[in-house]
């Protein structure tokens, strides 16, 4: 078995065993765009006697038969657009276990395949560092827009990598990780902050997620300047009233912070006055005999609780008349999530419009009782009409089906509906996996 394997490994390389090494090494290697010759040999040169197989799905016009498995039963599946064996556009790692070296023969593959659009790890056990290298890999893929990672728990939450602000993916299932209320934090904060926010990502699952309230929390916050995301699903969480009340509430008209007016001014400053540029940097440090004057800028005189806060409304001042270096840079990047709402001022406060991007959500299967209805009805009547949530999935939680708010909920959802409206009832009841 094992000379068959070593005969098999030289054949891929096309070599005799008798021959020396060719000078093609891993990082040399050009890969020609075609999965079932790329694959084995980058495995081969990363001296792998024993990889997956793979198995090539052509278009139904083609009856012909998978290629030769190769020892053991874990293939990379690869779906082409046609007979052209240059038209990947599906990969797929489905039930078996990756390990760095197939990693990083995927990230050597991925920038050469042109038609990709859709990469699917299923129980992969893929680890922090691997989604890492998947993440460096993505942007080269110049169509690559759909990633399904299900099935694959990361202790380290790094999944919300896969949505930061430059990512170029437009669909992502995270179905079934384990990510709970901290993964789901930092999946908030990379959908948006008052500083930046994804322009991408359309469609977003989280199903199966054991995401309770605090990280509802937080996906409600990411929702707030977000307004890219059209698709978002929660199905079989821990999400009970406050977290649903989180996200009716940023549907509706939202009240500036204080921390969000101040960088908005800022942004408004650096648009208005382009010349001036990081006024408000600190100097470096002097040196005088080898030594910083650091210590002595830090001995600071004790203050007052009103010196305190007066300082402080001095240098707010100063901050908002003289941007900072990093208030420029995001001037530069693209206008802020800020900068993008239509600002109201009433009653000595700032007023932006709510969520109106997001057409689906889907909360089935958890935690929700009657109690928090009447307010996810009443930020549903709130929404302008023909725009804003469209779609909103809650059977299956802790409220009677017939209680009289759901069914005005109901009513609600059917008349926001446009052609598709026919088919609420019907979809409502096709909804779980």
């Amino acid at each position: 078995m094992f000379l068959i394997k070593l005969l098999n490994y030289f054949a891929i390389l096309g070599q005799s065993p008798n021959e020396k090494k060719s000078e093609v090494t891993f990082d040399n290697y050009e890969c020609s765009g075609i999965v079932d010759t790329d694959f084995p040999r980058l495995c081969v040169l990363l001296d792998m006697l024993v990889f997956p197989g793979v198995i090539t799905k052509r278009p139904v016009t083609d009856n012909r038969p998978p290629g030769p498995l190769i020892w053991k039963q874990r293939f990379l599946r690869v779906e082409l657009e046609s007979q052209d064996p240059l038209t990947a556009m599906k990969l797929e790692v489905f039930g078996w276990k990756v390990d760095d070296r197939i990693i990083r023969v995927l990230q050597k593959m991925i920038p050469s395949l042109s038609n990709l659009r859709v990469l699917y790890f299923w129980q992969a056990g893929l680890k922090d560092r691997m989604v890492k290298s998947l993440m460096n890999a993505i942007p080269l893929c110049s169509n690559l827009s759909t990633v399904l990672l299900e099935g694959n728990p990361i202790p380290e939450h790094s999944y919300h990598l896969l949505l930061s602000e430059d990512s170029p993916l437009t669909k992502l299932s995270l179905r079934n990780n384990r990510i709970g209320d901290e993964g789901a934090r930092l999946i908030g904060l990379a959908l948006s902050t008052y500083k930046s926010a994804n322009r991408k990502l359309l469609s977003l699952n989280l199903n199966y997620n054991s995401i309770g309230d605090a990280g509802a929390k937080c996906i409600a916050a990411g929702l707030r300047w977000n307004r890219t995301l059209v698709s978002l699903s929660l199905i079989r969480n821990k999400i009970g009233d406050s977290g649903a009340a989180h996200l009716a509430a940023v549907l509706r008209e939202l009240a500036l912070t204080h921390e969000e007016v101040v960088y908005r001014r800022k942004l408004l400053y650096a648009i208005n006055h382009p010349e001036a540029s990081k006024k408000n940097e600190k100097p470096a440090a002097s040196k005088e005999n080898g030594k910083t004057n650091e210590k002595a800028s830090d001995e600071k005189v004790p203050q007052t609780e009103g010196e305190k806060l007066g300082n402080e409304e001095k240098q707010l001042s100063t901050q908002e008349e003289n941007p900072s270096a990093a208030v420029h840079e995001q001037v530069e990047r693209g206008r802020s999530p800020l900068l993008d709402a239509e600002v109201t001022p009433r009653d000595g406060d700032l007023f932006a419009p709510g969520n109106a991007t997001l057409v689906e959500l889907d909360l089935s299967y958890n935690l929700i009782t009657q109690r928090v209805l009447p307010l996810i009805l009443t930020a549903l009547e709130g929404l302008p009409e023909g725009e804003g949530l469209q779609l909103l999935y809650m059977h299956r939680n802790r409220f009677p089906p017939e209680c009289e708010t759901y069914l005005k909920i109901r009513e609600e959802m059917i008349s926001r509906l446009t052609l598709q409206s026919t088919d609420f009832d019907q979809n409502d009841e096709k909804k779980e996996e």
